[in-house]
Parts: structure tokens; C-alpha cells; sequence
């Protein structure tokens, strides 16, 4: 135990040894802010129980700070153990995009509505699907094809991710954890004290000119919460409703931002992989 971190309890604790060496002295600070506004909470958190479990409460943190170019804040982990990992949108409970039959999106997918929608809002935007046609006999063409070797898709949802981080995203949530005792906008507005630091972090180490910025991809309502902190005022923001909403896949600003990044290509255009 060092002085700096004393003061959290063990769990939290450990979990930073999933932090970036670039991202621990704001990760800490971040807490130490927290506890200051509410000596109790860490306290109660842990009593409680949360979500994630297994140290992956700052999992998001392990892309090192130099990298990020955009802050893709959703609400909360998935409220299953398994599917919470600490990153925001990677449910831990699918390995498998596709399912094994061609049929479509894996049930697993299917179940993670956010995730659901965010991989068919992908395919709209790369010219797999249109968007008033995004299931039955149309996306399971589109499965056949990417089950198919030489097709160029990726496979996996921790291909995904690893894109994800190749285009320079920090994927975490307005509030690190989830309790089913606890409203996600209350838990929200608690790490709120959190996330002012780590905003002041990036804007620090990126501190060039505006257009520079990493710019933060704000989705759904408790997300968009954060414009309240003044920090949050120094970065480009990209707004749109949470992925659950089915008009997600249909949002063409989103469509346009993502397009030219390909997630869905085992090796970008850009050569990322």
C-alpha cells in the first residue's frame, strides 16, 4: 500500500494494475477527488458490490494516453458479471460476431442490444445493409459472406475492440460501475469528480491547438451529463443517442464518423492492423 492510494479499499486498489503507466497519476488523482467530495462512497461501493469484477474496473485505462484520439463514453457496464468488462460496449460474453449458421448477428450479440445496434449502424455505414433493412434474409447474406475466409470481416468482437483501440479510442463509461441497488444516473454523477480529472489529463498531454483535440463521442443521456463539466468545454464533441434506441442505426452523423475508419475489416484501409 502507498500513501496515495491508502485510502481506497483493496478491490479498488487492485484494480490499478490494469492502469497504463501513462494514465496512473490521473487515475489516482481522479479518486482521490472522489473520495474527497464523498468520503464514504468507495466504502459503500464495496460493500454493495459492483460491476466489473475480477480488477477490470479501469480496464478501459490500459491504452496508453499518448494514443487517444477520441473518448467514447457510454452510460454503464453491462449489468451481467460476465459481459461487464470495463470497456465500454465489449461485452464480455461474446467471443462470436456471426452466428456459426450464416443466419445473422450471434445470439450472444443479439442479446447485448447496444452492441446489436452499434454492429448493425457499422454495417449500414460501410455499404453491407441499408438502413430500413438491417435483418432477416438481408444481414444474413451479409453473415454468409463474412464467415467466408478471404471475405475481410473480422470475426470476433476482441477484433473489434483491438480496432477500436487502433483508431485511437479510450472506450470507457459516464459511470465506471453498475449496482443494481444503485440508479446508473446517480453513480453516474458521482464519477463525474472522476472523469473532470481524467479530462484535464488529456487536455494536458494533447494541449496544442483545438483542432487537435481528441474529441469526445458522447452516447446517450447520463453521457452527455458530462458536458456540465467545465473541462469537457476543451474538446470537439460528438453527440448521439445511446445505441439501445433502435434509431441509433439510422443516424447518419454517426454513420458518416465511423465510415471512414472500417471497423468491421480485419485490416483497415489505412494499414492499421
Amino acid at each position: 500500500m502507498t500513501s496515495s492510494t491508502a485510502f481506497l479499499p483493496v478491490e479498488i486498489r487492485s484494480a490499478l494494475k490494469g492502469v497504463h503507466e501513462s494514465w496512473q497519476d490521473a487515475v489516482v488523482s481522479g479518486l482521490a477527488a472522489m473520495h474527497a467530495a464523498d468520503p464514504t462512497y468507495f466504502e459503500q461501493l464495496c460493500t454493495t458490490g459492483f460491476l466489473p469484477t475480477k480488477g477490470r474496473l479501469f480496464a478501459a485505462f490500459a491504452l496508453p494516453l499518448k494514443d487517444v484520439r477520441y473518448v467514447l463514453i457510454g452510460e454503464g457496464p453491462y449489468p451481467r458479471e460476465d459481459s461487464a468488462t470495463g470497456v465500454c460496449f465489449m461485452d464480455g460474453a461474446v467471443d462470436q460476431i456471426w452466428s456459426s449458421d450464416g443466419s445473422g448477428l450471434s445470439k450472444k450479440v443479439n442479446r447485448a442490444t447496444s452492441l446489436r445496434n452499434f454492429m448493425k449502424m457499422l454495417l449500414v455505414a460501410d455499404g453491407h445493409l441499408e438502413e430500413d433493412l438491417t435483418s432477416g434474409d438481408v444481414i444474413s447474406k451479409v453473415a454468409q459472406k463474412a464467415l467466408v475466409s478471404t471475405s475481410g470481416f473480422i470475426r470476433t468482437l476482441p477484433e473489434l475492440q483491438k480496432n477500436l483501440h487502433k483508431n485511437g479510442f479510450l472506450l470507457l463509461n459516464a459511470s465506471l460501475v453498475f449496482r443494481s441497488s444503485v440508479a446508473p444516473a446517480k453513480d453516474g454523477k458521482s464519477w463525474q469528480v472522476f472523469l473532470q480529472t481524467i479530462f484535464a489529463a488529456l487536455h494536458s498531454s494533447h494541449s496544442v491547438s483545438f483542432d487537435s483535440m481528441p474529441s469526445l463521442v458522447l452516447w446517450g443521456k447520463i453521457a452527455e451529463q458530462l458536458q456540465k463539466i467545465p473541462e469537457a468545454s476543451l474538446f470537439p464533441q460528438i453527440v448521439a443517442e445511446h445505441p439501445y434506441n433502435l434509431s441509433f442505426i439510422k443516424n447518419r452523423a454517426m454513420q458518416d464518423f465511423f465510415r471512414p475508419m472500417q471497423l468491421l475489416e480485419s485490416c483497415s484501409k489505412e494499414k492499421l492492423c
